[in-house]
């Protein structure tokens, strides 16, 4: 944890110690499901990316994406 990341702890940290117990332990209970969805939401991210998955082979596939290319080039006339 680097200086500025203290400050910022030490800023909540005081923001903090004028609640009542109670309404820490709400504070922990909500910072413990904002962390568990947090995590949940990373790893459903991370399971988006993956390798290519296609019988073509490589030069095949540049070929198709070659193909597709369509160009509309119009040089306008001062």
């Amino acid at each position: 944890m680097d200086a500025i990341d203290k400050k910022i702890l030490n800023n909540y940290l005081g923001l903090l110690e004028r609640l009542n117990p109670t309404m820490k332990l709400k504070l922990i209970d909500r910072l413990n499901e904002s962390i568990k969805s947090y995590v949940s939401s990373k790893s459903t991210m991370m399971s988006a990316f993956g390798a290519w998955d296609s019988d073509e082979s490589a030069e095949e596939v540049i070929n198709t994406i070659r193909k597709s290319r369509h160009t509309n080039r119009q040089i306008e006339e001062f």
